[in-house]
């Protein structure tokens, strides 16, 4: 099992449930995001439940945190863009705190799962959409047309930007899904091996240091990672959100 990269990501069922036919059944994924939300909201309760003007620890980790996320919305929207702060931030927490909990041992990664980055990145794309309309009306479809473009040009163009509005979700959702899940194996794969060179016990046990080292490396990697795939994953809303505020080109 030491050298199987892929056991770590097989989702249990803890409790079978099914609704009309569909399987609802509450699974370890499911576990693993009730307790990322729960954790998440823990540490916002008590980074802002006794604010001081002198902030704690945890209050200016809250602050720091909101004031980053507040500033990506401002910087890639602009000023109207705050109105959808609490969906970006809650966004933004619940993948960076999926991707920290995979950090440890025996933990599921949520965000290691196609079906969990799949719904967010469903739920980003059907807010731009639905916002987009409301705001704009039929003139949401100017996303489709390059402004100052020859007519000809625009049986060319036009098609061209519909396909790659519609392929945003499956983008998003595999970046994420693929950075997340690549990391892990590799991850695996080198613990796997020191594991198994200290198992010979013979002279190879002293090449184990090597994928020790690397693992070590590659660990440090990994939180690099987690908090850059959150905050590619959360820009990139904001980038998508800025076309339902600005649909012209």
């Amino acid at each position: 099992m030491a050298l199987d990269p892929m056991h770590q990501f097989k989702v249990e069922t803890l409790r079978e449930f099914s609704i009309g036919g569909f399987d609802i059944s509450f699974t370890t994924a499911s576990l693993a995001l009730m307790l990322v939300v729960v954790i998440v909201f823990a540490l916002l309760f008590f980074a802002i439940s006794k604010p001081k003007i002198v902030p704690s620890r945890m209050q200016s980790v809250g602050e720091l945190g909101y004031e980053f996320v507040a500033n990506m919305v401002r910087d890639t929207i602009g000023e109207e863009g705050i109105k959808f702060f609490p969906f970006i931030f809650t966004l933004f927490l619940l993948v960076f705190g999926c991707n920290m909990l995979g950090m440890i041992p025996y933990f599921v990664t949520p965000t290691a799962q196609i079906v969990v980055t799949a719904a967010l990145a469903l739920l980003v794309f059907f807010t731009v959409i639905v916002f987009g309309f409301i705001r704009n009306g039929i003139g949401f479809l100017k996303l489709f047309v390059p402004s100052g473009v020859p007519l000809p040009l625009l049986f060319l163009l036009v098609p061209l930007e519909i396909i790659s509005f519609f392929v945003r979700p499956l983008t998003l959702s595999l970046r994420l899904f693929g950075n997340i899940l690549a990391g892990h194996i590799v991850l695996k794969l080198f613990v796997g091996f020191t594991v198994a060179l200290l198992g010979t016990a013979s002279f190879l046990s002293v090449f184990a240091i090597a994928p020790f080292f690397l693992a070590l490396a590659f660990t440090a990697l990994e939180f690099l990672v987690a908090f850059l795939q959150a905050y590619i994953f959360t820009v990139l809303t904001c980038v998508y959100l800025n076309d339902a505020f600005h649909p012209s080109h």
